[in-house]
């Protein structure tokens, strides 16, 4: 086989999940659209802690699973959707909310970032197999408290030290359980396409 045709092989090889699913730009959309309704519905799987204003919500395991599925164009279209809509009045944040969300918003801002990083790492085959999946999970979640708990610390103005203690560790055990639940899903689905 020339490299021209190998070259050609590869480029037709479905890079994500969300490229076994979609041939057009209308798939495309409704990917999008998907991508953001599980997020919408995930958030509504929240409680609140009594002494931080950022809810424990299943958001975090959309945006990751999202954004791995569906690459990172799709992926950051999906979560622009998601925190757009929200803005607009779509009662799909944390508790049915919408509109803006004041100190906590840093963290839907944080979502682009984080699905558009996972599903560019996904693009080059990071969702493969547990020993890539987890890493790429782990960035995106960082890129996501990066932004969150800086938005946090702006908000109320208060230091790094208490906007950490606000917005990062009472949700650093919850979240390392929702990265590697998307980190078993992605490799498990992509064995399971390979069966087939």
């Amino acid at each position: 086989m020339s490299s021209t045709a190998s070259a050609s092989l590869r480029r037709q090889e479905p890079l994500v999940l969300g490229d076994l699913l979609s041939a057009t730009l209308a798939q495309d959309a409704l990917l999008v659209i998907a991508g953001a309704g599980l997020v919408g519905v995930l958030a509504q799987v929240s409680f609140h802690l009594s002494f931080t204003p950022v809810p424990v919500t299943g958001q975090t395991l959309g945006v990751l699973v999202a954004g791995t599925a569906l690459g990172w164009k799709r992926a950051i279209a999906a979560m622009a959707l998601y925190g757009s809509a929200g803005l607009a009045g779509l009662p799909w944040f944390a508790d049915h909310a919408s509109g803006y969300l004041g100190a906590s918003f840093g963290y839907v801002v944080g979502f682009v970032l984080c699905a558009g990083l996972c599903g560019f790492l996904a693009e080059r085959r990071a969702d493969r197999s547990l020993f890539k999946s987890v890493p790429a999970m782990v960035a995106g979640e960082v890129v996501l408290y990066a932004v969150g708990v800086s938005w946090l610390a702006v908000s109320l103005h208060v230091g790094p030290q208490r906007a950490i203690a606000l917005g990062l560790t009472p949700f650093l055990a919850g979240d390392a359980i929702k990265a590697a639940i998307a980190a078993v899903l992605l490799p498990g689905a992509w064995k399971m396409v390979g069966r087939r």
